[in-house]
Formats: structure tokens, sequence, C-alpha cells
């Protein structure tokens, strides 16, 4: 297990992909431990990714990126200028609900900044906004895409513990909420202290009629894709795929911004980023089964199972850990590596697995913001032309709102539980 983890930690530092670090690690691994099933390793990454579930994730994928052809971040801003406009900071409160909102259409938070932050950062820029505040907000409030559903790390989650897609979908729906809440609150409190101006846009009542139509279609498509799976007429995969003809149906008809020249760009983009996300589960698949092999995860149920402690401060170590590791480690392999270990010991002090999934996202979704890996800060870095590090600190008044989400979750069942167990039972 030395050789293990040491070899996997040099590559990274050296630089190396984590998919291939992965890979290479584990290579090294069977080559000195166990030499005689080094034929098996082919089969095992690829029958790792031979599931129905992950079918799931390119189709959610396509979703987004047809929808964000489509042209919705202008309508969807100016929707929410309606109703926030006249307060305080409203560009940046604009850009927090923006982000709840878009969170549920693309099901990613790296896809959220992206979109999201070649509009919203230099717009608030223009309206006397500090740069590191305005990249800070987009970066933070991103955090939201991969709680709300649809939600991409939901959907691993799920195919690595094999629970409900549509509960886990329902777990993080609250949590993300609140979040949101959270930050705007805390958006109104700094506008108003530091005199951030007043969007008015001084709209007719016909006028903020025709912004609500045009960007219901889009605030709508997270309800349509996941009521679906919750009142059981699609699965999680079959959701997808209709999600992705929503969009088209949406984006060429509707809106009109989706032209069809452009769908096989965006295919390829889909692929693309649904392959570099297939690399990193079949190749993490060779390390879960070492850890099996090696039983990791029996130790580690008997090791906690065995403290003399309350189960709460074990939850409150469980989240050190998580934040700790979603800082040097992205979202998708950390969801794969950790799951395994932790899953079995938080099923043997009697938590849920679906709480605890949304235990494990909302807390790597800090991950996504803070330094050095933090694959938002560097999305908003190469669009705000700030280092990552400037963009934290304008992002940390809002990651302690993630964080005080992610302590509620974990010490209260009901934040993660109650809308699963309403809509699809216990």
């Amino acid at each position: 297990m030395i050789l293990l983890l040491a070899s996997l930690f040099v590559l990274l530092v050296i630089g190396v992909p984590i998919a291939y670090s992965l890979g290479f690690s584990a290579l090294l691994y069977f080559l000195v431990e166990r030499p005689s099933l080094l034929l098996v390793l082919p089969q095992r990454v690829f029958s790792g990714l031979d599931s129905y579930a992950m079918i799931a994730l390119p189709l959610f994928c396509l979703m987004g990126l047809l929808m964000n052809e489509s042209g919705i971040t202008s309508r969807l801003i100016n929707f929410l200028m309606v109703f926030v406009g006249r307060l305080p900071g409203g560009l940046a409160l604009v850009n927090v609900l923006d982000s709840m909102v878009f969170g549920g259409i693309s099901g990613s938070s790296v896809a959220d900044v992206a979109s999201l932050g070649t509009v919203m950062i230099p717009a608030m820029e223009q309206k006397g906004y500090p740069k590191e505040f305005a990249s800070g907000i987009t970066v933070a409030t991103a955090t939201m895409g991969m709680m709300i559903p649809p939600s991409i790390p939901m959907v691993i989650y799920a195919f690595v513990s094999q629970e409900s897609v549509g509960k886990l979908f329902l777990a993080g729906a609250v949590p993300g909420v609140l979040v949101g809440i959270l930050m705007f609150v805390l958006t109104i409190g700094i506008s108003a202290r530091r005199k951030y101006p007043v969007e008015a846009p001084g709209l007719t009542l016909r006028e903020a009629g025709k912004r609500v139509v045009s960007a219901l279609p889009a605030v709508l498509m997270p309800v349509f894709v996941v009521g679906a799976v919750v009142l059981g007429i699609t699965t999680a995969t079959e959701s997808a795929g209709v999600g992705v003809l929503y969009a088209l149906v949406v984006g060429v008809f509707l809106y009109r911004g989706l032209k069809l020249r452009a769908i096989p760009r965006i295919l390829i983009q889909a692929v693309r980023m649904s392959a570099a996300v297939m690399m990193i589960i079949g190749f993490s698949q060779l390390y879960v089964w070492i850890l099996a092999i090696e039983k990791v995860p029996q130790m580690v149920t008997s090791f906690i199972a065995g403290l003399d402690l309350p189960v709460f401060v074990i939850l409150l170590i469980v989240d050190l850990v998580i934040l700790a590791i979603g800082t040097f480690v992205d979202v998708g392999p950390a969801i794969i590596l950790l799951c395994p270990i932790l899953l079995p010991a938080m099923k043997a002090i009697g938590v849920s697995p679906i709480q605890f999934g949304a235990i494990m996202i909302t807390g790597m979704a800090v991950g996504l913001v803070t330094p050095p890996v933090g694959m938002c800060l560097n999305v908003a870095s190469v669009i705000s032309g700030i280092n990552i590090f400037r963009i934290f600190r304008g992002a940390l008044p809002f990651i302690i709102m993630n964080v005080i989400v992610l302590v509620m979750v974990t010490l209260v069942p009901w934040f993660s539980l109650w809308l699963p167990n309403l809509l699809m039972g216990s």
C-alpha cells in the first residue's frame, strides 16, 4: 500500500494526468505484488465501464452543451434582472441566482464558470465591481452546479455506490438551494456595505413578461429532466436522453440559437468531456480492486466502528478528510476512490448512503474553488486574467457558506433525506 500511494503521489506531483497516474500506480503494484494477475487488468478496466447507468454521463454533458450553445445565458440574466435588479448589488445577485438555475441545466460547476463567467465577470467589472470580487463570487456560486440536480458527480457517486440516481439528485437539491440562499443573503450584505450599484432596468410589465416567457423553457428543463426520474416515468439514463431531445428542440426551434452546423462540434466536445471522465473511472477501478484485495474497506470500517467517539464527531472528521482530499484531487477521482473506502464504514455507524452522497458532493464542491487544483479557479483565472489566489480570496466569504451547509447536511440527516423520502419513499 505504501508503494501504491507513494507512486501515485509522485506521478501527480510531476504533472502526470490523474487517469494515467492511477493506471501506472496500480500497474506498478501488480508488477511487484501480484504479477500473476497482470493479464486480468485490461478486463477489470473495461468491466468497470460496462454500466448502463454510466450512459447518462455523456448524455447529461451533451444536454448542457446544447443548452449553452442555444444562448440561454443572456436570457437567464435578463429574466433574473426582473426580480433582483433593483436591489443593492443587483448584478452580483443575478450572478448567484444564475448559477443556481444554470447549475440545474449543465450539471457541472466547471461548465457554469466557463459559460457564465465569460459574461458576468466582464459585465460586473464594467459596473465598478472589483475584478477579485466578480471572479470570486462567480467561482463560489458555481459550486451549486454539482449539487442541484441533475448533477454529473451524483451520477458518478450513484455508479460507485449502486444507489438510486433519482434519490441522490433529490438529496442534493435542498443543500444546493441552501447554499444559494446563504450566498444571496451574504451578497446583499456585502453589496449594501460596499455600496455596489443598483440595476434599474425600468421595465414595463409587458417587457418583464416577455423576459419571463423567454427564459421559461430553460428554467423548466431541470424540473422536466429530474421530474421524469422521480415520478418513475424514465430511468436516469432515459431521462438524460429525453433531456438531450428537449435541449435540441428548445435550441433549434424555440431559441433558434443552436445551429445545425454546430452540432457535430458539440458532439465532439461532449465525447471529449465524457472520455476524460471515463478514462479516470476505468483506471480507478484497478485502484478499487486493489483496495478490495488488501481489505482496506473492512479495515477502515473496523477502525471507525471501534472508535469510542460519538457518531457526529466521526462524521465531522470524515468532513475534514473530504475537504482535504478535494483540495488536491478532482471531484470524479475523489468520489471513485473515497466512496468504496468510507461508505461501508458510514453504513456501519448508521449513516444512510444517500445522506453520505450529499455529504460527499457538498464537501467536494468546496475543492473546486480551493487551490492548488481548483478547476473552477483555473477557468476563472483564464477568463479574468488574475491569479487563482486572488480569486480564492474574493471567493472565501462565499466558500464559508458552503462549509456551513456541509456541517448542516452532516449533522442533520433531514436536509438530505427529506426530499428523497417524500417523493420516492424511504
